[in-house]
């Protein structure tokens, strides 16, 4: 049980400091874990009084948040059975496109909260992508791999890693 608690915290990080409602930080985050994979197509969550307690926010923030879900279409509620994921493949706007640009609005709304300004957003921004390239081109030059899974119609993603070194990720579908 445990297990389960930690990974629902660390799926559903809530900034009680941002000024983005908490109940839009949840909703946000439910779309983009549906749009981006982490939940399937029949995937059951968790019940709204269980998730609620286990990230530590009020059970009608949670409620109101699965109701405007069920509005949108992304999940669905079943009388005494629980809340499944929607198929929303064909969604206008579900894409990894869309996911890409919450995350990126989020990440731009997070640095101006800290005191940066739009300038150095995009210097800080610049800078990593160009350092997160330069490693992956050694990381590429060291290794054949990368050739044999782009022969093999992957496609070959550099991560960064706490470590602070880019990490090669290969993507599949749905990723």
């Amino acid at each position: 049980m445990e297990k389960k608690r930690k990974t629902l915290t660390e799926l559903f990080r809530i900034d009680e400091k941002a000024s983005i409602p908490i109940w839009l930080q949840l909703k946000n985050r439910f779309i983009f874990l549906i749009t981006s994979g982490h939940y399937l197509p029949g995937s059951q969550l968790p019940t709204v009084r269980s998730l609620a307690a286990d990230i530590g926010i009020n059970y009608n923030t949670v409620s109101k948040v699965y109701k405007s879900l069920e509005e949108d279409g992304y999940i669905v509620s079943r009388h005494r059975q629980g809340v499944f994921v929607c198929d929303v493949s064909d969604k206008p706007g579900v894409s990894l496109a869309a996911s890409a640009q919450m995350i990126t609005v989020e990440y731009i709304q997070r640095c101006l909260e800290l005191g940066l300004s739009l300038d150095e957003v995009t210097e800080l921004f610049e800078q990593n992508v160009k350092r997160l390239e330069e490693n992956c081109n050694r990381k590429q030059e060291g290794s054949d791999e990368p050739a044999k899974q782009q022969k093999a119609g992957a496609s070959i993603v550099c991560m960064p890693s706490t470590t602070g070194y880019a990490e090669q990720r290969s993507l599949g579908n749905g990723a």
